[in-house]
Formats: C-alpha cells, sequence, structure tokens
C-alpha cells in the first residue's frame, strides 16, 4: 500500500492532502452537531435556507452558509435552488447518526470528540516526545490518575458515559453475538458504564442475568440518566482494583484493558479468574490491532489516543491471548467483527 500510495502521489499529492485537511473535516462535523444543525434540519422536515438556520441558531449567515457548503461537498447534507433560492436538507446518514434524537445518535461521542479527545491531540508532539498521556498539560490534572481527568466533573462524566453509550449502540450487537454466550447465565460487565453494552447482551439472551459493575459515581449517573423503563439490567457499585469482584459465569471486559499498562492488566485477569466460577469465562472486547502492524488505522490510531489519553494501548489478538494464558484462561478464540471492536473469549 505505502508503494502503491507514494507512486501515486508523485505527480500530485491528493491523498496526502485528503490527510492533511483530515482535521478540517472532523471539525467541520464537530462544529455542526454541537451548533445543532443536525437536529433543525431533522426537525424542520422541510429544506431550510442557511438565513433561516443560522436565524434559528444565533449564528452568522456567512458563516453558515460556508459550514453548509462543506457538509454538502462531504455528502452529509443535501442541496437545491428553488426559485433563486439555495436551499439544505439533512441526507439519511446525519438523520440515522447526527441528529441527537436518532435512536442510533452518536451526537454524545461526536461533542466526546471535539470537546475532549480534540484539545488532547493537540498536545500529540509531546506525547510522542514523553511516551505518557496529557492530561496534565490539557486539562491540568494529575498524568497518573486517568479517570480523575475523564471524571473530572459531572459534565465531563455524562460526555464520556455518552461517548460510551453511543458506541455500543452502534456496535453493541455484533460484539455480543460474535460468540453464543446463551451458556453463561450470570454475566457482569465489568466497568459496564452506561450499561449499554450489558442491555444488549440482555436482548440477546434473555435467559442469562447481567449485571453492569462501576465505580459508585458511575453507577448514581448511570441509573439517572441512561436507564430504561424495560430494564432488565441491574447495577452494582464497586472497584474493581480495590475491592471485591463479584462472582460470575462470564465477565465482560469491553473497552477495559487497552486503558492500563500490562501490569494492572494482569492482576486484574488473574483477579477475575479467581472470582470466576468454574467452567465460565471472559470474554474481551478492543480494537484488535493486526499482527502484522499493517492496521486497521481506525485501531492504530485508537492505539495513539491511548498514549495521550491513558497509559495503555491497543494490541494484536495475540497479545492479548498471551495476558489471559498468564492469568490461567485457556482456549482464548478470536472474532473479527470487521467493524470497530474485535471480541476474545477465552475459559476458566
Amino acid at each position: 500500500m505505502a508503494e502503491h500510495l507514494s507512486q501515486s502521489e508523485l505527480d500530485y499529492p491528493f491523498k496526502l492532502l485528503e490527510y492533511f485537511n483530515g482535521f478540517r473535516v472532523s471539525k467541520v462535523i464537530f462544529s455542526a452537531c454541537e451548533l445543532g444543525v443536525f437536529d433543525l434540519l431533522l426537525k424542520a422536515q422541510r429544506p431550510l435556507s442557511a438565513e433561516h438556520v443560522a436565524r434559528e441558531l444565533s449564528t452568522s449567515v456567512d458563516g453558515m452558509e460556508r459550514l453548509l457548503d462543506v457538509l454538502v461537498g462531504i455528502e452529509i447534507l443535501e442541496v437545491e435552488t428553488v426559485d433563486g433560492t439555495v436551499l439544505y436538507s439533512s441526507s439519511d446518514v446525519a438523520n440515522l447518526y447526527l441528529a441527537k434524537g436518532s435512536a442510533k445518535s452518536l451526537h454524545d461521542m461526536i461533542i466526546y470528540q471535539s470537546q475532549t479527545i480534540y484539545p488532547l491531540w493537540s498536545n500529540m508532539v509531546e506525547a510522542v516526545r514523553e511516551g505518557k498521556n496529557q492530561n496534565e498539560k490539557t486539562f491540568g490534572l494529575p498524568a497518573e490518575d486517568i479517570f480523575q481527568a475523564i471524571y473530572r466533573s459531572e459534565e465531563e462524566m455524562l460526555k464520556f458515559m455518552g461517548l460510551m453509550n453511543s458506541s455500543w449502540v452502534l456496535d453493541g450487537h455484533d460484539i455480543v453475538t460474535a460468540f453464543n454466550l446463551s451458556c453463561f447465565k450470570n454475566i457482569v460487565d465489568l466497568g459496564g458504564c452506561s450499561g449499554a453494552l450489558a442491555r444488549e447482551v440482555a436482548k440477546a439472551y434473555p435467559s442469562s442475568s447481567v449485571t453492569v459493575f462501576d465505580l459508585p459515581q458511575v453507577v448514581e449517573t448511570a441509573q439517572k440518566h441512561f436507564s430504561e423503563e424495560d430494564d432488565t439490567i441491574v447495577f452494582q457499585a464497586g472497584d474493581f482494583f480495590s475491592g471485591e469482584i463479584p462472582p460470575a459465569d462470564l465477565y465482560i471486559l469491553a473497552r477495559i484493558i487497552h486503558d492500563w499498562n500490562e501490569e494492572k492488566c494482569l492482576n486484574l485477569l488473574r483477579k477475575i479468574y479467581d472470582s470466576c466460577q468454574p467452567g465460565g469465562g471472559v470474554l474481551l472486547v478492543e480494537a484488535m490491532l493486526f499482527e502484522n502492524r499493517r492496521g486497521p488505522v481506525m485501531a492504530q490510531i485508537f492505539s495513539l489516543n491511548m498514549l495521550v489519553q491513558t497509559e495503555g494501548r491497543e494490541h494484536p489478538p495475540s497479545r492479548y491471548c498471551s495476558m489471559l494464558s498468564r492469568s490461567g484462561f485457556h482456549g482464548a478464540q478470536v472474532c473479527r467483527t470487521g467493524k470497530s471492536y474485535d471480541a476474545i473469549l477465552a475459559f476458566r
């Protein structure tokens, strides 16, 4: 691929220029979400002029027109001219993923990317030089306590939980059906945050009991802001590092291992092994790298994000399987979903 890219770019660097400007494209989408563009267009149910959108959202007409035109250019919005008036409308993709009201909305994910990840990535040079996260430089908080930074206020906690909720609304079903988990009757989602992934487990395996185990403040916020009327999942407060882990047939660790250094990961996995019922197992959910280091690009980008925000990294399946084996688990099976996250199931 690198050789092909180099040859095709010699005459004119189209792909490189696209990469250079990638952050601008992201910021266009971020800004439109923060301003409420997609929510307004969905609510209107008809094409609107830039003047109308600007008036409703209290922006300049000139700025809004330019923003809407870029959104048309990247095929997120539609445009037409009627009787000399330029009118903008949402695409199906924008209505489904970018407006707040949609069942598959990624709005919370986008807000988190814009307001938390984007500032952190502005310090990527320092992260690479120092080999540590940039929470102190970005937010004035100690680099050692990563979740003090992530949960630095109720507002920030809600943003992070919204991010996780969006992730599992999008990818949860593929993850929980990557393997047949029906044999596990008591399932605990460790660090299950808002409960979104646990709900997908409960839907797929209605005969299993599903518990979300997370920090007390996370459980309180989840029950206050993310509970659903027909919930069959239960929440339990605790700390899987410093406290006891409830017994279970299956433990889920979704986007947990990648946060921490290997020593902490091994200590946690050994603790889970000791708490796991005989014949039970653990399901790891992560964005897994290829063994040959050639991708997936999104997983490689996630790994850089772990550098700038946490103390962990993404790994290829062999590294996760090694950690599982060293913790006592056996029979590890890997499933690549072809989407953002993959799964590994191992047994006690």
